[in-house]
C-alpha cells in the first residue's frame, strides 16, 4: 500500500495536470537555486514550475489521462504547469534556455496532445494570443473598408455615367 504522503503528492500532481492547459517537462541539471527562481519569474503568472519526482509524476500523469510523456521521465525533471497562454510560458522557457544551456526542454503536452521539444520551440515562436487577435481585427477592418469603398463606388460610377450620357444626348440634340 502507498504511503499517505506519496498518495497525496500523486493526487496533487494529477490535479495540476488536469487543470493545466499545457505542461512542459524540462531537465534542470546544473542550474542554481537563483537561476531556478529567475526561471519561475520568466514564465509569467499563469505558470507554476515545480521540481518533481519522476515515478510519482509519471503515475500522476497517467491518472490524469496523459500517457504520452512516459518516455520523458528520466534524469532530474521539473514541470512547468501552464494555466494561461502557453505561448508566453513557452517563450519564457526558450529564452531562459538560450541564456542557460543547462536547462533542457524535453517535451510536453498541450490540450492533451503530446509535443516534442522542437514543437514547443515552434510554439514559442508564435505571437501571443492578444497580438494574433489584434492582427485579425485589423485585417477584418481593412476588408470592411474595402467593401465600403466598393459599395460607394458603384452608385457614384452610375451617376457619372448617367451624367456623361445626358451631356452627350444634349450635345446631339443641340447639334440638330
Amino acid at each position: 500500500m502507498a504511503r499517505p504522503d506519496k498518495a497525496a503528492a500523486v493526487a496533487e500532481l494529477a490535479d495540476q495536470f488536469r487543470s493545466s492547459s499545457a505542461a512542459v517537462l524540462t531537465e534542470y541539471r546544473g542550474l542554481t537555486v537563483a537561476q531556478l527562481k529567475t526561471l519561475r519569474r520568466s514564465l509569467g503568472e499563469d505558470a507554476q514550475y515545480a521540481v518533481v519526482k519522476n515515478t510519482l509524476t509519471k503515475i500522476a500523469a497517467n491518472e490524469a489521462g496523459i500517457s504520452t510523456l512516459d518516455d520523458l521521465f528520466n534524469g532530474p525533471t521539473a514541470v512547468a504547469f501552464i494555466t494561461g497562454d502557453p505561448v508566453v510560458s513557452a517563450k519564457g522557457l526558450r529564452d531562459f534556455a538560450k541564456d542557460n544551456p543547462n536547462l533542457v526542454i524535453k517535451g510536453g503536452v498541450l490540450d492533451g496532445k503530446a509535443l516534442s521539444a522542437d514543437e514547443i520551440k515552434k510554439l514559442a515562436d508564435l505571437e501571443s494570443r492578444e497580438v494574433l487577435l489584434a492582427k485579425l481585427a485589423g485585417a477584418m477592418k481593412g476588408k470592411q473598408s474595402q467593401a465600403a469603398s466598393l459599395f460607394q463606388a458603384l452608385p457614384s460610377k452610375f451617376v457619372r455615367t448617367a451624367e456623361a450620357l445626358r451631356v452627350k444626348l444634349a450635345e446631339q440634340g443641340g447639334a440638330e
